[in-house]
């Protein structure tokens, strides 16, 4: 309990800004002692209410007998509508407490609202009437692939991602692009789509909305529809929504864009490798890890680098903390990951600082034998407050620049295997070859951070260009 739990609150703030179905079980001090104020060991002020704040549902196991029914509703609320973590308490002295208890109650299923055909007709309607539609999706979207590559071929719609909607359909496709290639047709874009998507691109990129743009919505959050106010919206699970809308617009024809989606692409490719040198080592990760392995982004340069320039081949693929920008989360999420899909390789990259906050799980990975693959950048600093730094307070630097230590000897100290690499090319063949050991690795890349391009401009480049 208390601090047993905050340590444990980043990862389900995190979990919370990725919808994902999380279920925390912690600890709580003796009954007696709950908000007594007297300092029990770990007694928090209110740690019930702490819980409901960073999850989906919350509550407290007060007896034995209550268990079993809570258990059923946490997982019942971290998988219904849109998924998000739940956190379950029980007081010290519950814990070995017995009581009859009756038979299992039957779990209660997730439940997904219907489709409301009035809701498909009203955004069919607006797509007929669209001359460049754009279609973004989010991680809602990440079970609804088939679905919505048939929508977008219907109207020859780009399919844009950010993080969480990235490998929902595979780069490969035409339509299929990054958010960066996504900015390039946002001038002549009219109508725009979300499935499962916050839509963070439309207002991350524009301050304040054109009033050209029609706006519409998929996705099973009701609450989305508040705050995105789109022209219309369809509040339903991604793939029937996709599927009913799909089939509404049964007969319409769209002019093929394949020809300016591929001018984009090519366009895109060239502004991308100018962001040197994590456009380049971002490659090469890809080059070395098999089309279905899983990388994993850390806050990091190369971590916002891969947003556009890592190609992504299919959903959870490319994993994101999303939203919450948790620093440090990467190393212990990837591996997670490789616990989950231990027939896949795992590749996670972090910067020097962001790794420093879970460095210690480097002996959790040699402890359980976890293969991960961990690319670190050290450039001796936390690169973003560094730079903001230097541009905004005329090279007045305040704890942003790293003393590191040596990170193949602690990596070897921990029982990890490590390796260094000083180019593209050597990053290629020690990621390769610490996939085929299929161990727990360190690769160590050193990078000037004088030297490093921001990734910032292809992320938002309305504000770069100002």
């Amino acid at each position: 309990p208390g601090v047993g739990f905050l340590n444990a609150s980043a990862a389900l703030a995190s979990a919370y800004g990725a919808s994902t179905p999380i279920l925390c079980l912690t600890g709580e001090v003796p009954s007696p002692f709950i908000g007594s104020g007297m300092g029990h060991l770990h007694e928090l002020p209110d740690q019930l209410a702490m819980m409901r704040g960073i999850t989906k549902w919350a509550e407290r196991v007060d007896h034995p007998a209550d268990a079993e029914r809570l258990i059923n509703e946490a997982f019942f609320q971290m998988t219904s509508g849109r998924p998000r973590p739940a956190a379950l308490a029980m007081p010290w002295e519950v814990f070995d407490q017995r009581a009859a208890v009756g038979p299992a109650p039957e779990p209660r299923r997730p439940e997904r609202p219907p489709v409301d055909a009035n809701a498909v007709d009203r955004v069919a309607e607006a797509l007929r009437e669209a001359r460049a539609p754009m279609i973004m999706v989010g991680s809602g979207a990440i079970d609804a692939g088939e679905e919505v590559l048939a929508l977008a071929e219907l109207l020859q719609a780009p399919l844009v991602s950010f993080r969480g909607g990235r490998g929902v359909v595979s780069n490969e496709h035409p339509l299929s692009l990054t958010c960066a290639e996504g900015y390039e047709l946002w001038p002549q874009t009219d109508v725009v789509l979300g499935i499962g998507s916050r839509m963070e691109l439309d207002w991350f990129r524009w301050d304040g909305r054109p009033d050209r743009l029609r706006r519409l919505l998929i996705d099973i959050d009701p609450t989305q529809r508040t705050r995105l106010e789109p022209e219309a919206a369809i509040v339903a699970d991604a793939a029937e929504a996709t599927r009913a809308l799909t089939l509404a617009l049964d007969g319409h024809r769209a002019p093929d864009r394949a020809a300016a989606m591929a001018e984009v692409k090519a366009r895109t490719a060239e502004r991308v490798a100018g962001i040197t040198p994590h456009a380049q080592y971002v490659a090469a990760i890809r080059r070395a890890l098999p089309r279905d392995g899983i990388f994993v982004e850390e806050i990091c340069q190369a971590g916002f680098a891969s947003y556009f320039a890592l190609p992504v081949y299919g959903p959870r693929t490319f994993i994101t903390c999303g939203h919450q920008g948790t620093l440090g989360f990467g190393y212990a999420t990837a591996l997670g990951a490789k616990v989950a899909r231990p027939d896949l390789p795992v590749v996670v990259v972090a910067g020097d600082g962001g790794f420093a906050f879970g460095l210690q799980e480097l002996v959790t990975a040699a402890q359980y034998g976890i293969g991960v693959v961990c690319v670190l950048f050290d450039n001796a600093a936390y690169g973003n407050v560094w730079r903001d730094q230097m541009r905004l307070f005329d090279g007045r630097t305040v704890a942003s620049e790293l003393h590191n230590p040596d990170w193949a000897l602690l990596a070897r100290s921990c029982g990890v295997a490590s390796a260094a690499a000083r180019s593209a090319d050597e990053l290629e063949r020690a990621v390769a070859t610490a996939i085929e050991r299929d161990e727990p690795t360190l690769v160590v890349v050193p990078v000037d951070r004088r030297e490093e391009v921001s990734p910032w401009p292809l992320l938002m480049p309305q504000r770069a260009r100002r």
